[in-house]
């Protein structure tokens, strides 16, 4: 069995200056219930990894407006004003990097890889500083690994052994991002017993998962 907790007990763990994986795409997805606990919890610098900067008025976003985040490795910030400003006043690090070649490091760091060569960035500001490797006459570059503390993660349905059901495009990172953390976090709508999700239906397996946040607890 898991620690079941409430989305206010799970981030009580997460420390300043953790690193953190975020799941979702814009707010598809997103644990917004985890991400509220936080900024409610006071936690600051820290590095957070995820798809893009949110919306400034809720979840992972407000996190940013509020200046909570010290460094933001994502694929696009364009929906959150704050941290295109945070960025450019030096308040907040960012890191653009393409979407496919984002989801491709952060499992990297799940599957125990050393990295991933691609040709995506080549000629461009994503390829400054970093390893070109030629193979078979075509150019790639060496993106490296993205691992985390933590990672706080959404589900639709979960068991009590962390098998997790996400829905439809809510998919997104939570899979990849459940393998790359120390500490996988998932914020369930629905918790039901040991056995009471079809194994069909499984989207993250419950070895990965170490706490489940419900909002009323257990």
């Amino acid at each position: 069995m898991k620690k079941i907790e409430t989305p206010r007990e799970a981030v009580a763990r997460i420390h300043d200056g953790a690193v953190v994986m975020v799941g979702g795409f814009m707010c598809c997805g997103q644990p917004i219930r985890l991400t509220e606990a936080l900024l409610d919890q006071g936690t600051k610098d820290l590095t957070v990894i995820t798809n893009d900067a949110g919306f400034p008025d809720r979840g992972l976003g407000k996190l940013i407006v509020e200046g909570r985040v010290k460094r933001l490795i994502a694929s696009h910030i364009g929906l959150n004003p704050a941290a295109g400003k945070k960025m450019h006043t030096g308040e907040m690090a960012v890191e653009l990097v393409p979407q496919g070649t984002l989801a491709e490091r952060i499992r990297c760091a799940g599957a125990g890889l050393g990295g991933v060569l691609t040709p995506t960035g080549l000629g461009t500001e994503v390829e400054k500083g970093k390893r070109a490797v030629d193979i078979e006459g075509r150019k790639f570059l060496l993106e490296l690994p993205l691992k985390a503390d933590f990672a706080l993660l959404k589900a639709s349905v979960c068991d009590r052994c962390g098998n997790a059901f996400t829905a439809k495009a809510g998919k997104n990172f939570n899979p990849v991002m459940a393998m790359a953390a120390q500490h996988a976090i998932v914020e369930t709508d629905k918790l039901v017993k040991t056995g009471g999700l079809d194994p069909e239906l499984v989207t993250i397996p419950g070895v990965f998962i170490k706490t489940i946040a419900v909002a009323g607890g257990a």
